[in-house]
């Protein structure tokens, strides 16, 4: 039960970031670890997902679950703010 709290926790406070600038730090396994700023384009009932600018004209989307904030794999950054989202 303590999980599911958590997990509403998280989804609420990604939900209220919705169209702001976020720093996305995803850890990628052997030690890698993918750094970049976006924009938080929406959310789902499982996932959220963050766009970011590859080129001029291009964009690149990548989605990620709230569990993966929770399991510390992914660290989002409310960058207007400097505030983190994260499981208390």
């Amino acid at each position: 039960m303590r999980v599911n709290n958590s997990l509403d926790r998280i989804k609420k406070d990604v939900e209220t970031c919705v169209g702001e600038k976020v720093r996305l730090k995803a850890n990628k396994g052997r030690k890698k670890t993918f750094i970049k700023e976006g924009i938080l384009e929406s959310t789902y009932p499982c996932i959220f997902v963050v766009k970011f600018d590859s080129d001029q004209d291009s964009f690149r989307r990548v989605s990620y679950s709230y569990s993966d904030i929770l399991t510390e794999t992914v660290e989002l950054t409310v960058c207007s703010e400097n505030r983190k989202i994260k499981c208390s």
